[in-house]
């Protein structure tokens, strides 16, 4: 299908213009100038021919079956236009015209009626409200855009226009190919995970960038570009992530989890390569379009410059790289052949005075180390630097050892003929050494994308009718906020433990269950208007003997009365003080366009004040919730840190699991908290202290 967008055999421009400045006419002489090869049909009632071809009244009154209609005419007769294509026989379309959803109700009416009308025709849609798209290695530039790029080997594919046109034009200074340009517009009918799809498909394309405000289809996006992953690379920059987004929730994970962190939890479960600016977009982007895709994590640098190899060496370590060991037989070569002031260990510096000659000696002899996966060679203008000779040794030993390879070549007008030759022998150049670095870290992250397997699918054994009936009460009520004990019920169902605990109408049966419990116990107030407990004077710890239990029930009682006095309430708590290595936080969001989104974090001042979470998309399997529990910075407090016993990690990966398989059997449920959830020692399990279930 996709083929008749980017390679068609004929293309139809219904609404070209003979008027310089019009966009029908920009983009029919777009067309012709790109020098496609196919049928061109320009299509105006008022004009005869237009550009030296013959123009047609209308699609109907062309010989030939455009494969390609690229529709520039006035909004309010778009609809009928595509109605013609599709009687024509036309199955693919750009529609170019704004005046659509993005100007109002009456434009997303006739959006609407739009795709309802390409729908039954068949006939697919990129835009409307777009710049249109480019194929470089069809000569097909049906856009509206200024430039023609280069061809290369990255797709860029953006929900602004504007952006586009400003990325070509700095395309020409910077040298930088494409194979394909999309502009997806409104994105009325084909989504952007069609479109990442189709250029995962096209051979000349080694890696799609992504700029996207926002997907069509959440779940969608998720299983199409998964897929689209374990093959090429995508680099993806989310713009709009600092917006007010959806309203902050009652839980903690409501508060936490916002459009950023959904975006960021889908893209981590895709395999997606999350940028933050468009810097790093390209950065990232012409490493892996020129160079072999990197074996492993150990880099090495070769420079004349100690401060620059510096500041190399400390971004290999920000970014979780590894300084490369070189070998004692490399050393001793470098340490004969180059000045007795060279630096031979990694960083190996040639220092300032050499020549092409120096960078010869340590390239050809740090490239052929096995311990070596990528080499960055730092080049700064000094005195008798040699810059565009070097640049041929870099290319030279490149070539020769078929390693990932990243130069930054740094300065300005000096080095910018060796730079020119760099590019053009596939070697990408960055001002900075950093920057370098990042792009090696991008492809260590992607080649775990590439060896990552999802883990087994294993259904939680749950009582899913005890589940169904605490729903079915909670549905007749007005409140949807389940109680304390109603959540502890439906966790229970899943196997998710909590403490030994009994709900206590009066000071005589608190003190009753605390010595059935045997103290230390703990009290909280049980209601469904009150989810934050402890905000409320709601929870008193560490209860030692019955006087306590009397007192600390009538302050309860008293605190939450003056905190909420419309509270319902249903008693009180009095539950087994839990120990263990570490209190941890489990959450849910229901995010309207991914679905659940689960938090993980460690409880108390790292959750309220750090904010240390990390977020999963539902479902997760032990794998992902494996992955998430170490993602976050706390994560040495579990794995037994100094003289803290090492926390059941097992158990902890176990709950987020069944907390995963809950949502996908009630996905009626729109939040939830575990928090705290007591870690226990290796293999002693977790155990749930306070809950809350928000069901819609």
């Amino acid at each position: 299908m996709f083929e008749q967008f980017f390679s068609p055999k004929s293309v139809a421009v219904i609404g070209a213009s003979r008027e310089p400045g019009k966009l029908g006419s920009q983009i029919l002489s777009n067309i012709i100038s790109g020098q496609y090869q196919g049928k061109i049909y320009p299509v105006n009632p008022k004009a005869p021919e237009i550009s030296g071809l013959k123009c047609y009244p209308d699609i109907s009154s062309i010989p030939d079956v455009p494969e390609l209609a690229v529709i520039v005419v006035p909004a309010k007769i778009v609809c009928s236009v595509i109605e013609e294509c599709g009687k024509k026989g036309t199955k693919a379309a750009v529609v170019i015209s704004a005046g659509f959803k993005e100007s109002g109700p009456e434009g997303k009416k006739r959006e609407e009626e739009l795709v309802e009308v390409a729908k039954k025709y068949g006939c697919r849609i990129i835009g409307p409200n777009c710049l249109g798209i480019i194929d470089t290695y069809s000569d097909l530039n049906v856009s509206f855009a200024p430039v023609m790029p280069t061809k290369g080997s990255i797709a860029f594919i953006s929900q602004s226009g504007a952006l586009i046109s400003a990325v070509l034009d700095w395309s020409r200074k910077q040298k930088i190919g494409f194979s394909r340009i999309i502009s997806m517009g409104n994105m009325a009918d084909v989504s952007e995970s069609e479109l990442i799809e189709s250029c995962a498909a096209d051979e000349k394309t080694k890696v799609i960038l992504f700029y996207v405000e926002g997907v069509k289809d959440g779940r969608d996006f998720i299983n199409r570009v998964s897929k689209v992953t374990s093959k090429k690379p995508v680099i993806a920059i989310k713009a709009g992530l600092t917006g007010s987004g959806s309203k902050a929730a009652s839980s903690h994970t409501g508060s936490l989890a916002g459009m950023a962190e959904a975006y960021g939890a889908a893209f981590k479960k895709t395999g997606v390569l999350q940028v933050s600016n468009m810097e790093e977009l390209f950065d990232l982007s012409l490493a892996f379009a020129y160079q072999p895709l990197i074996k492993g994590d150990k880099i090495a640098v070769v420079t004349n410059a100690g401060g620059p190899a510096v500041l190399a060496t400390d971004a290999v370590e920000k970014q979780g790289l590894k300084m490369a060991t070189l070998s004692e037989q490399t050393e001793s070569t470098l340490k004969k052949n180059l000045p007795p002031a060279a630096n031979i260990h990694n960083p190996v510096d040639v220092l300032g005075d050499a020549t092409e000659q120096g960078y010869k000696v340590a390239l050809e002899n740090v490239m052929k180390e096995d311990n070596v996966d990528g080499v960055l060679v730092i080049v700064t203008p000094q005195t008798i630097t040699r810059p565009l000779e070097t640049a041929h040794v870099v290319v030279e030993n490149a070539n020769r050892y078929k390693k990932t390879v990243v130069t930054s070549f740094m300065g300005g007008v000096s080095v910018e003929v060796a730079i020119d030759f760099l590019r053009q022998s596939k070697i990408p150049n960055y001002d900075f050494p950093e920057r370098a670095i990042r792009a090696l870290k991008a492809m260590v992250d992607y080649v775990k994308v590439l060896e990552r397997k999802n883990g087994p699918t294993v259904e939680i054994a749950a009582d899913k009718d005890m589940v169904s009936k605490i729903l079915q009460q909670v549905k007749k009520s007005e409140s949807r906020n389940l109680t304390d004990y109603q959540a502890r019920e439906i966790f229970g169902a899943y196997g998710i433990r909590g403490p030994e605990r009994y709900l206590a109408k009066n000071v005589d049966e608190a003190i009753s269950n605390a010595k059935k419990i045997g103290y230390p116990v703990v009290a909280k107030i049980v209601s469904p208007d009150i989810l934050h407990k402890t905000e409320s004077g709601g929870v008193r710890i560490n209860i030692l003997n019955d006087e306590e239990m009397k007192k600390s029930f009538n302050e309860i009682m008293k605190s939450v009365k003056q905190y909420l006095p419309s509270a319902r309430i249903e008693g009180i708590e009095i539950q087994e003080m839990v120990k263990g290595v570490q209190e941890v936080i489990i959450g849910v969001k229901k995010d309207i366009q991914f679905g659940h989104l689960i938090m993980f974090g460690l409880g108390g001042i790292f959750v309220e004040v750090l904010k240390d979470v990390t977020f999963g998309i539902v479902p997760v399997d032990r794998q992902e919730a494996l992955e998430m529990i170490k993602e976050i910075k706390g994560y040495k407090l579990l794995s037994g840190f100094r003289n803290l016993p090492e926390a059941d990690i097992d158990g902890l990966v176990e709950t987020i699991v069944k907390v995963s398989q809950m949502c996908q059997d009630f996905p009626e449920i729109k939040e939830l908290d575990i928090n705290p959830l007591v870690v226990k020692e290796k293999g002693k399990g977790t155990v749930m202290i306070d809950a809350r279930i928000i069901f819609e």
